[in-house]
């Protein structure tokens, strides 16, 4: 029996606005709003990746939850993606936490000494859907990343990911 392995796929970019809070919930949890800026942002394809997508984000939202321990966060986001060659939609998805003791940690909480993070505090679980037969298969594979945050002063927050697709080794 082997261990998978990852094959590099995409990065993202997503280019957010500030949070709102929406409050405590009866789920449990403090959940902050954190919506895309509408029709920026990106999700390209590696150079040696089957499946060729540049696209930009049309509209998604992260929904954050606090842990009660206030060590990690929970991250649950749906948008909508645009191939910028052949205008087709997708759905992109996905769950992660974060770990709150780093960098990213400051960057959660508005430091003021907060600064752009290395990959490494956030982990995510990445899901495709769309009705494209170009980019149907994404549907049927498992992708995982990592994340990090660029902060640039008087721009808004990016959030990148490296995300990788799960094979068999």
């Amino acid at each position: 029996m082997s261990f998978p392995k990852l094959i590099p796929a995409f990065t993202a970019q997503l280019v957010v606005e500030a949070p709102a809070n929406v409050g405590t919930t009866a789920r449990g949890g403090t959940i902050l709003f954190v919506p895309f800026v509408p029709n920026s942002g990106s999700l390209k394809s590696e150079a040696s990746y089957p499946i060729q997508l540049d696209a930009e984000f049309v509209h998604g939202a992260d929904y954050v939850r606090m842990d009660p321990n206030g060590e990690n966060v929970r991250l649950e986001i749906h948008s909508v993606g645009k191939d910028k060659a052949t205008g087709a939609l997708f759905r992109f998805s996905y769950t992660g936490s974060v770990s709150l003791a780093g960098a990213a940690g400051k960057v959660f909480r508005g430091e003021p000494d907060m600064a752009t993070t290395g990959f490494g505090d956030a982990f995510t679980h990445h899901v495709f859907e769309t009705g494209d037969e170009r980019l149907g298969p994404l549907q049927n594979k498992v992708f995982v990343g990592s994340g990090r945050f660029i902060i640039e002063p008087g721009k808004p927050l990016v959030v990148e990911y490296k995300i990788s697709e799960v094979t068999a080794s």
